[in-house]
């Protein structure tokens, strides 16, 4: 929405010629266009979760030009499955910018969140735990305070049973495992929370490339398991943060 748009919009509202609810109707379904995207601007007041960029397929320029048009708007910024040459080109446009090599993540978070709720991010391995931190970071972004909890899977599953007080006390837990991917069914009988079950792509030719973990989790006998795509990190931290926002404080 060009300055001139939202100004006539804003005397549209002082002048009753529409309601608020109008208004804000309005600015969520608004877009901003670079050469090679259209930034969905609007997304936060429609949903209620503001635009993230995927790096992944993009080139850095583009990544920049992107999140600089972002952080103009929004003094904030989520940049998923970034690498590094991305994360050193845009700091020298957005020196703010943090990067989490673990997770793949580029963060800038302005005015911080107030951090709300408690959600448990939970790994069964340490290979595992890249998807898990994307996980992490995309609900601490959101404004949620996060409790990582890592390489507790059923092989070791003793490991577990230490932080179970901690699990029942989360108001969501994310699940993330390769392999077979069964952790997220034990933890799904053991807590009284939704769960977010990520599989991962990690582990031996059988599980093909994660699918073996995602067929696992999909058919879990424990109710109140929800599953997300392979290696979908992002994704969990978004459900979480929004079953975490609807179960309040």
């Amino acid at each position: 929405m060009e300055r001139s748009d939202l100004e006539k919009l804003l005397r549209d509202v002082r002048d009753r010629k529409i309601t608020i609810n109008r208004a804000l109707d309005i600015l969520g379904h608004s877009y901003e266009s670079v050469d090679f995207a259209k930034i969905d601007i609007g997304r936060d007041i429609r949903t209620g979760v503001e635009e993230a960029i995927l790096a992944e397929g993009k080139t850095p320029e583009q990544v920049c030009s992107i999140a600089v048009a972002i952080y103009r708007r929004k003094k904030r910024l989520l940049v998923t499955r970034a690498d590094s040459e991305t994360y050193e080109l845009l700091k020298r446009d957005l020196p703010a910018a943090t990067y989490n090599s673990l997770a793949r993540t580029i963060v800038i978070e302005g005015k911080k969140k107030e951090r709300r709720g408690r959600i448990a991010v939970v790994s069964a391995g340490t290979s595992d735990i890249p998807v898990a931190e994307e996980a992490a970071v995309t609900a601490e972004f959101l404004g949620n305070r996060v409790e990582r909890i890592y390489d507790v899977g059923v092989a070791g599953i003793h490991r577990l049973f230490g932080h179970l007080d901690r699990l029942r006390k989360a108001k969501v837990v994310v699940v993330v495992a390769g392999m077979e991917g069964a952790l997220a069914s034990v933890v799904g009988g053991l807590v009284p929370v939704p769960v977010v079950a990520v599989p991962t792509s990690v582990g031996y030719g059988a599980s093909f490339g994660g699918i073996a973990s995602l067929l696992s989790m999909l058919n879990s006998c424990a109710p109140g398991v929800t599953v997300v795509n392979i290696d979908n990190g992002y994704g969990a931290g978004v459900a979480a943060s929004l079953i975490n926002r609807a179960r309040g404080r």
